[in-house]
C-alpha cells in the first residue's frame, strides 16, 4: 500500500533553528502565519469562529530515524519514539495546537507557534474543547519529569541542554 499527501500550505514563523524552536507550542508566545495554497482556501471557511487550532506538518530537516532516542526534556534516557514528540521519526510528522490570532484569505494568524519557518503543512483541524479535552490523564514518565518547575527561556533544545548540564 502507497499512501501520499498533498501539501496544502506553508507554515512561517521566527524560528529558522531546531536548536532554538520551542518543542511545545504551550511553551511558546511567538506568533506566526500559516499560508493556505489558494485551491484550499475555502476550507479555511468557518476557522475564524474557533480559538484554536490543530496543525498537521511534514518535519522537512527530520534526519531519518531512530526507534529509540533521547527526549529533549530528558536527556538522560533514551525513550520509545512513540513515546516521545521527537523530530526523527518513521512518518515525520508533527503537531502543534497553536491560537487563532486572524483569519484574512487563504493567511491564518496564530499565536503559540513552535514551527520552523517554511514547513510543509499538511492538515489544519480545529480544536474542539468537547472532543478533544480528557480528565485523569497519565503522561507516562513525562509527569515524573515535572516539567512546570522546570525554569528556561524558550524550552529549546538548546536551553533544555544546558538547563540539564547546570542542574
Amino acid at each position: 500500500m502507497e499512501v501520499t499527501y498533498q501539501i496544502i500550505g506553508t507554515i512561517h514563523s521566527p524560528f529558522t533553528e531546531q536548536d532554538t524552536t520551542p518543542i511545545q507550542s504551550i511553551f511558546s508566545e511567538a506568533e506566526g502565519t500559516i499560508e493556505v495554497f489558494p485551491e484550499y482556501a475555502e476550507g479555511l471557511q468557518g476557522v475564524e469562529g474557533f480559538s484554536h487550532i490543530i496543525l498537521l506538518y511534514h518535519f522537512h530537516q527530520a534526519k531519518g530515524f531512530r526507534l529509540l532516542e533521547r527526549p529533549f526534556v530528558d536527556g538522560s534516557k533514551e525513550r520509545g519514539i512513540f513515546a516521545i514528540r521527537h523530530f526523527n521519526r518513521p512518518n515525520p510528522i508533527g503537531i502543534s495546537l497553536v491560537e487563532v490570532v486572524s483569519v484574512e484569505g487563504n493567511t491564518v494568524r496564530v499565536r503559540g507557534i513552535d514551527v520552523l519557518d517554511g514547513t510543509p503543512l499538511l492538515d489544519i483541524k480545529p480544536y474542539v474543547r468537547q472532543f478533544d479535552h480528557r480528565d485523569d490523564v497519565q503522561s507516562g514518565w513525562v509527569d515524573a519529569k515535572h516539567i512546570e518547575e522546570v525554569k528556561v527561556r524558550s524550552f529549546s533544545p538548546k536551553d533544555l541542554r544546558e538547563h540539564e548540564e547546570s542542574s
